[in-house]
């Protein structure tokens, strides 16, 4: 190990260890994390020993390892702060070349928990598929190659967006990652259910391509090895040697741009500012006049830019779409479920003032009366109406149309439309009598000291939201136990539309006087974050 790899790798241990002895519960998480991570991957091991010699090992194993590497070159994006040493610009102003600095820093990548769990990973595909000498042979070179791929990969990926990791817009990135987890875990239950009714033979099409794809294309080698196809397992190892090649290949360059070139980050500062104006404008002429437009534009504002709150949209908009669509796919969906994109989008009328962090003593100084607190709460409906609505009646429709029940279509929306508005009332009420600091720097949601504010607001709003719901889900169910019922169950739409409208202006019309008269209760509680 020349001296710079090994002053790397210490470096990256001297970051670890200081790390861990900040505080205590810094350390029981770390361990906590650590153990878990390695049972799992233990217990991932043992299944895929216990693969050796099922018919479809090889493909099943060929996907898991094209995963792990995927895993490897898009979580350095949601999570940049993991690693420190994964911002290469804090040794700019060291005299360092880039070949030294990156065999350093790829040795300093292989300390951690990552590379361990990537490693018993590896092993237990290529036991699974490994049978004969050579193959044997074959696997540990296969386990390393792998390894390296995996590691080049997530240094690439991050040395040529450090520059947008360490901007907002890659703080806005790692917001969103609790999205992609989500989706990911969506798609993954879709998949398995799929695989555990058709078998894991509708992998092999799919494997067979993937074998050839670095890193999985290594554990590739090891199965046409075994099959006795030693020309193809060459040409498999020699292709993830040539991506380990390109890939450092390509991280070195990027290093050397990054270390020498300036930062430009800020060169065209004048352009997005007046496109903001512009953008500002048109959406402006679309929005009402007054203060119910100028507050319908800002809560808009939030929606595009404040990090948590997009972040709380955007995974609202997929799981409301995701789990009706999903469930409609396999077969054991219904139109009924489309509520759950209602549901989802409701929620984000709780907590509104609270979205306002410390900037909402400058709303506070508007408001003077009850009317004045009317306006406010309504005007931010309408803005969350400008998006939830069209988007739970698309949804609604995507799943009636994907399950072929057109005639419960008119039930849907109807229910849809009064869990939308029954929402939107309980949202504004529990605004005001349960407001709560959301922290703008990490993942927190609830400052320390209010969680139990924001379980009661929401967990209390969701359940009043069913309970004034009860009037239609009543008339919707007599109707479809009824013999004429059908020929009336079109009236659930209108029905359906001005019952949400009613109970809507009636919450507001209940949590207004209330806002008004608790406006510095209010102001204390969202600026505790």
């Amino acid at each position: 190990m020349t001296g710079l790899t090994s002053t790397v790798v210490r470096l990256k241990l001297a970051l670890l260890r200081n790390g861990l002895r900040q505080s205590g519960g810094r350390r029981a998480a770390y361990v906590a994390s650590a153990v878990v991570t390695l049972l799992f991957a233990a217990l991932q091991l043992i299944g895929l020993i216990a693969l050796r010699g099922h018919e479809h090992a090889a493909s099943l194993v060929v996907l898991l390892v094209a995963v792990l590497g995927l895993g490897w070159a898009v979580m350095p994006l949601f999570f940049p702060s993991g690693d420190e040493t994964l911002d290469p610009t804090r040794l700019v102003m060291l005299p360092l070349r880039p070949r030294p600095l990156v065999r350093a820093l790829l040795a300093a990548s292989l300390v951690g928990i990552g590379p361990l769990f990537t490693v018993l990973m590896l092993a237990g595909s290529v036991i699974a598929v490994a049978h004969g000498a050579f193959a044997s042979v074959l696997s540990v070179i296969a386990v390393v190659l792998g390894l390296l791929v995996c590691v080049a990969f997530a240094r690439a990926v991050a040395t040529a967006n450090i520059r947008l990791l360490t901007s907002r817009r890659g703080r806005d990135l790692a917001v969103l990652s609790g999205l992609v987890i989500a989706i990911g875990a969506q798609i993954v239950n879709f998949g398995a259910q799929r695989l555990g009714s058709a078998g894991l033979g509708q992998l092999d099409p799919v494997a067979d391509v993937l074998a050839w794809v670095p890193p999985a294309s290594a554990v590739g080698a090891v199965d046409a090895a075994s099959e006795g196809a030693y020309g193809i397992a060459v040409g498999r190892l020699a292709v993830s040697a040539g991506a380990l090649a390109l890939l450092v290949a390509l991280w070195a360059r990027t290093l050397t741009r990054l270390m020498t070139a300036p930062d430009g980050s800020t060169l065209q500062a004048a352009e997005p500012a007046a496109r903001d104006r512009r953008t500002s404008a048109g959406l402006r002429r679309l929005l009402p006049a007054g203060r119910t437009g100028t507050v319908m534009e800002r809560s808009l504002r939030y929606v595009w830019r404040d990090p948590k709150t997009k972040a709380a949209w955007v995974t609202s908009l997929a799981i409301g779409l995701i789990v009706p669509v999903f469930n409609a796919l396999q077969g054991t969906g219904s139109v009924y479920f489309a509520c759950f994109a209602a549901g989802m989008l409701g929620i984000q009328m709780y907590n509104q003032f609270g979205q306002d962090t410390s900037a909402f003593w400058m709303v506070a100084l508007t408001i003077s009366s009850t009317r004045d607190a009317y306006v406010e709460l309504r005007a931010r409906a309408l803005a969350l109406l400008l998006i939830t609505l069209p988007y739970a009646t698309l949804v609604t429709v995507l799943t009636t149309a994907l399950l072929g029940d057109w005639a419960r279509l008119p039930e849907a929306l109807g229910l849809s439309f009064a869990l939308l508005g029954a929402m939107l009332a309980t949202g504004a009420w529990t605004s005001a009598r349960f407001p709560y600091s959301i922290p703008q720097e990490g993942y927190k949601n609830v400052a320390p000291g209010q969680a139990g504010l924001a379980w009661i607001s929401i967990l209390g709003g969701m359940v009043a939201a069913a309970l004034l719901c009860a009037p239609v889900i009543a008339l919707t169910i007599g109707l479809n136990v009824s013999v004429d019922g059908e020929r009336w169950s079109w009236t659930l739409l209108p029905l359906g539309a001005v019952y949400g409208a009613a109970v809507t202006v009636l919450g507001l019309r209940l949590a207004a006087p209330r806002a008004a008269a608790r406006l510095p209760e209010i102001l204390t509680a969202v600026s505790k974050g």
